[in-house]
C-alpha cells in the first residue's frame, strides 16, 4: 500500500511539472515561428505567444504555490496593466504618448485585451527569476532587493520586446526620441514608465505571494518560467539580429542577459560545492 501511494504521488508530481513545461516548450516553438511569418500569420503567432505565456504564468504560479496565488496573480496583473495602460493612453504618463493599432483587436478602456495577457506573460517569470537571483541576500534585505530586481527584469524584458512590436505596427510613439542607443523607435520615457509600473506590480505581487502561498504546495521547480524568459530575451535577441533587422535591441537583450546568466552560473556552482 505504501509503495502504491508513493508511486501515485510521484506520478502526480511528474504530471504537475509537465503542464507548465509543455506550455513553455510550445511558447518557444511558437516564438521561433515569429520571424518566419508575416502579415496575418505573424499576428496569429503574436497572439499565440502571449496566450501561451499568460497561461504558463498562471498555471505555474497555481501549481507551485497554490491556487490562490495563481488566481491572485491573474487578477492583480490584469488590473494593474489596464490601469497603467489606460492612464498612459489618456495622459501620456508614465510612458510617453503612444497609440495602439487596430491589429490587436478588442479593447477595454482603449487597452487591447492582448496587453494585460502580455503583462502576465512577463510579470511572473520576472518575479521567479528575481526570487532565484536574490536567494543569497540576507533575510532582512531580501524582500526589498527581490522587488527591485524583479522590477528591473520586468522593464528589461520590454527593452527587447517593444522595438519588435513597434516594427510589427502594433503601436506607435508620438515622439520616440531620445531613446536608448541603437533603439530609435522607442523613447526613454517608456523605459522609465516600465520601471515605475514594475515596482508597483512587484510590490503587490511579492506581498500577495508571501501572504497566500500554501506552505504544503508542491514545489514543482521553476524551470518552465525560466525557460520562457530565457528564450524570449536571448532567442528574441537572436531573431532581432538575424531576421528582423533590429541590431540595437539585439545587442541590448544579449548585454542585459549576460550578468543574469553569470549570476545563475555562480549560484549553481556554489550549490554543487555545498553538497
Amino acid at each position: 500500500m505504501t509503495t502504491a501511494v508513493l508511486v501515485h504521488g510521484s506520478s502526480a508530481a511528474v504530471r504537475r511539472r509537465a503542464v507548465p513545461m509543455a506550455l513553455a516548450v510550445l511558447l518557444v516553438l511558437t516564438a521561433i515561428a515569429y520571424p518566419l511569418t508575416s502579415g496575418a500569420g505573424r499576428d496569429a503567432v503574436s497572439w499565440t505567444i502571449v496566450v501561451l505565456g499568460a497561461g504558463l504564468s498562471v498555471t505555474h504560479a497555481g501549481l507551485s504555490r497554490g491556487a490562490r496565488v495563481g488566481a491572485g496573480l491573474a487578477l492583480l496583473v490584469v488590473l494593474a496593466a489596464v490601469s497603467f495602460e489606460a492612464l498612459g493612453l489618456a495622459t501620456g504618463f508614465p510612458y510617453g504618448r503612444y497609440t495602439y493599432s487596430d491589429a490587436l483587436g478588442p479593447t477595454l478602456l482603449g487597452v487591447p485585451f492582448l496587453v494585460p495577457l502580455a503583462w502576465l506573460m512577463i510579470a511572473w517569470p520576472s518575479w521567479v527569476l528575481a526570487d532565484r537571483l536574490t536567494r543569497p541576500v540576507r533575510s532582512g534585505r531580501r524582500t526589498a532587493v527581490r522587488i527591485g530586481v524583479a522590477a528591473a527584469v520586468f522593464a528589461a524584458w520590454d527593452v527587447v520586446l517593444d522595438p519588435q512590436l513597434v516594427q510589427a505596427g502594433y503601436w506607435t510613439w508620438s515622439d520616440p526620441s531620445p531613446g536608448l542607443p541603437g533603439i530609435p523607435t522607442v523613447p526613454l520615457t517608456n523605459l522609465a514608465g516600465w520601471l515605475l509600473a514594475g515596482v508597483v506590480v512587484m510590490v503587490l505581487l511579492d506581498r500577495m505571494v508571501t501572504r497566500t502561498s500554501v506552505a504544503a504546495a508542491p514545489r514543482i521547480g521553476d524551470a518552465a518560467p525560466l525557460l520562457a524568459i530565457a528564450w524570449m530575451t536571448l532567442g528574441g535577441a537572436l531573431a532581432h539580429a538575424g531576421w528582423l533587422g533590429l541590431p540595437g535591441s539585439a545587442a541590448w537583450g544579449a548585454g542585459l542577459a549576460v550578468p543574469v546568466l553569470g549570476t545563475l552560473l555562480v549560484q549553481h556552482r556554489a550549490g554543487l560545492s555545498a553538497r
